[in-house]
């Protein structure tokens, strides 16, 4: 149930709606806007409860809400979440770019790709330290070495970082040096790690599981809100089909029905969602188009080389054309990238070199 205070409602009002529902045994989440707060009434069946509240002083409706999400329900609050991620706002009209490698590997690979996706418009750094891989004999990802390389790289050029968590456990140490939380599409259900980064103060990446529902995905971001931290933002990367010529297939559907059920804003990663480099700008152009908020990118210097998924990574120069492409489309439907003119180019402008190890 979604309780929307009258406009101008007083603190005391609000705390006095929020005793009242913890007295009836439930959990208030609230909202406390500029004109209008908003309260989510957590809990089994509370919808007993809506003229008991509606009777109360400052109190202007009691929602009920049938879906079993609550707190990423379209109706908990008016407007769009926003996360500001560097030089971009997330969920508001701007289109978000984050590019970078699946893995950190070396510091001058991820300093050279780091100067790179800067120089072409990134506005975010992505590169893993801890990689979970199909196979115990693959590379695993340089742990927390590979976070410090992040955080220097962070320091020289100036992007934020999103990096991937793995388990409960690591959560304080990954925290300590991303901006960003990413959970995988393989953890995307795992209830103990959501509910930790629900207790973090960094905006969180939910990547859809290849074998979960919408709906399951939104419980799952559920999970992160219900713990406090409301900055989460949804990540489609692609599901499992019959279709073997895609290493997954990408739902762009998906695009619109999260904007449709929830305030969250959506990525997409058209890296893993297609598993093939020539698909990837194709991909970030229709995304944008079906009201993707953001897309995310695999960079690498040499992909031919790369230790995880060069296959699916853009090269430097590639990247700078899916950049400029990208923009054109966000000004043909409304939105913008900043740090580009609607043709594309990059106002920043620049160059990348690579960087001594």
């Amino acid at each position: 149930m979604i309780i929307k205070m009258t406009p101008g409602a007083s603190d005391a009002q609000v705390d006095a709606v929020e005793e009242r529902i913890r007295n009836e045994g439930y959990e208030p989440r609230t909202i406390r806007g500029v004109g209008m707060s908003v309260i989510a009434v957590v809990g089994k069946r509370p919808e007993y409860l809506i003229d008991k509240i509606l009777s109360m002083s400052g109190v202007d409706q009691c929602i009920p809400i049938e879906k079993p999400y609550k707190l990423a329900a379209r109706d908990f609050q008016s407007g769009w979440t926003e996360i500001t991620l560097g030089e971009a706002v997330l969920g508001s009209q701007d289109i978000t770019v984050m590019a970078g490698p699946c893995t950190v590997e070396t510091r001058e690979q991820l300093l050279t790709t780091a100067h790179g996706v800067k120089a072409h418009g990134a506005h975010v750094l992505r590169g893993g330290a801890f990689k979970p891989r199909s196979s115990p004999y693959a590379f695993q990802g340089l742990g927390e070495d590979g976070l410090k390389l992040l955080d220097e790289a962070r320091a020289i050029s100036g992007l934020p970082i999103i990096t991937e968590v793995m388990e409960p456990g690591t959560v304080d140490v990954v925290q300590r040096y991303a901006d960003i939380l990413q959970i995988g599409a393989r953890n995307c259900q795992n209830y103990p790690l959501l509910r930790e980064v629900g207790k973090a103060r960094k905006p969180v990446m939910l990547k859809r599981g290849p074998s979960v529902t919408i709906d399951e995905w939104i419980m799952a971001a559920e999970y992160v809100l219900h713990g406090g931290n409301m900055q989460v933002m949804m990540c489609e990367r692609g599901i499992k089909t019959f279709e073997n010529y895609t290493r997954n297939t990408l739902d762009l559907s998906a695009i619109p029905a999260i904007k449709r059920l929830t305030h969250l804003p959506v990525i997409v990663d058209p890296s893993h969602g297609t598993g093939k480099w020539h698909l990837v700008r194709s991909m970030c152009l229709a995304s944008v188009a079906a009201g993707a908020d953001g897309v995310l990118i695999e960079v690498h210097p040499t992909p031919d080389t790369a230790l995880c998924d060069g296959a699916q990574s853009l090269t430097i120069e590639n990247f700078a054309v899916a950049a400029s492409d990208i923009a054109r489309v966000a000004a043909a439907v409304g939105r913008r990238v900043p740090g580009f003119e609607s043709d594309g180019t990059f106002v920043g402008g620049g160059s990348y070199s690579a960087v001594a190890g």
